[in-house]
């Protein structure tokens, strides 16, 4: 590989010097979910580096051929043994210095079943007020706690309404 601007670019880029064909490299999308059953949170002890032992909610790489929700709700039940439903963008960060871009979202559980994944330690339920900040894994962690915790502040966190939840009055739709 060389590294050239090819024609009609405006960067270097990995160029093939025997076929031409360039080899982009581009930011890997990160999803997660910040997972509740009412008022207390996921929270998974990280059992894979980087960061083993500290504090993360369910997030990791998007796959091919999922949507970024379908990846934040596969991450929930690998890491944490949850099934949600996500609610909502909590938040996009840019992360260039790791080449990465987070989509974090607010997940609502479906049941208040957990339990450890591969990828985790130990799986527990906190209240917001028990948190553990100082060993939290990564910023985008604490970002995406931080947003949900507001959200929850400014009444944003609400129930998804169905059909059979719906007071009287309101349109389910």
């Amino acid at each position: 590989m060389r590294r050239e601007v090819p024609p009609g670019d405006n960067r270097p880029r990995a160029v093939c010097p025997a076929c031409s064909v360039v080899h982009y490299e581009n930011p890997r999308i990160v999803v997660g979910a910040v997972c509740h059953d009412g008022p207390r949170l996921v929270l998974c002890r990280r059992a894979i580096p980087p960061r083993i032992g500290f504090w993360t909610f369910p997030a990791g790489f998007m796959e091919l051929g999922e949507t970024a929700e379908e990846g934040a709700a596969r991450e929930a039940f690998e890491e944490a043994g949850v099934h949600v439903d996500i609610d909502r963008l909590l938040g996009v960060y840019s992360v260039p210095q790791r080449g990465q871009v987070h989509l974090l979202y607010e997940a609502r559980m479906r049941d208040a079943r957990h339990a450890a994944g591969e990828e985790s330690l130990e799986v527990v339920m906190r209240d917001w007020e028990d948190i553990p900040w100082e060993d939290l894994a990564f910023p985008s962690i604490r970002w995406g706690l931080e947003l949900a915790f507001e959200a929850r502040q400014q009444s944003l966190w609400v129930p998804r309404m169905t059909s059979s939840s719906a007071p009287a009055g309101t349109d389910a739709n």
